[in-house]
């Protein structure tokens, strides 16, 4: 019961963290990378700039996530980490991996592009 318990209040905890960071967030993982290509093509340096910190912000935000989770499953103890809640917590650090590789990718156009307008790509480190 304690287990089930728990695994319940991770889930939820998982929930609150997506609907938090995409809430936050106008960085969009569901644009295709050509659209993506096409649109930073006709954007100036300040709206490039803009742009790629938008996703330099969501990628910060989503390692962040990634952080408390893997936290998380570290505090399982060995012999329980083939439970659900091991499972559940493995799951959600996945889904957070391919969302943070998908914010990456987008956010290496717009800096790229940046770049090579010649724009001020200070603070822009990850």
């Amino acid at each position: 019961m304690k287990t089930l318990v728990r695994a319940g209040l991770c889930i939820m905890i998982a929930i609150s963290l997506f609907g938090f960071a995409s809430c936050s967030k106008k960085a969009d993982t569901d644009k295709p990378i050509a659209e993506v290509q096409a649109e930073a093509s006709k954007m100036s340096v300040d709206q490039l700039k803009a742009k790629a910190m938008e996703y330099k912000d969501a990628i910060v935000a989503k390692k962040a996530e990634i952080e408390k989770v893997t936290a998380k499953l570290k505090e399982i103890p060995i012999a329980q980490q083939m439970g659900t809640e091991a499972k559940a917590l493995q799951t959600d650090i996945a889904n957070l991996s391919k969302a943070l590789s998908d914010l990456t990718e987008r956010f290496q156009v717009y800096y790229n592009k940046l770049k090579e307008a010649g724009g001020d790509i200070s603070g822009l480190k990850i």
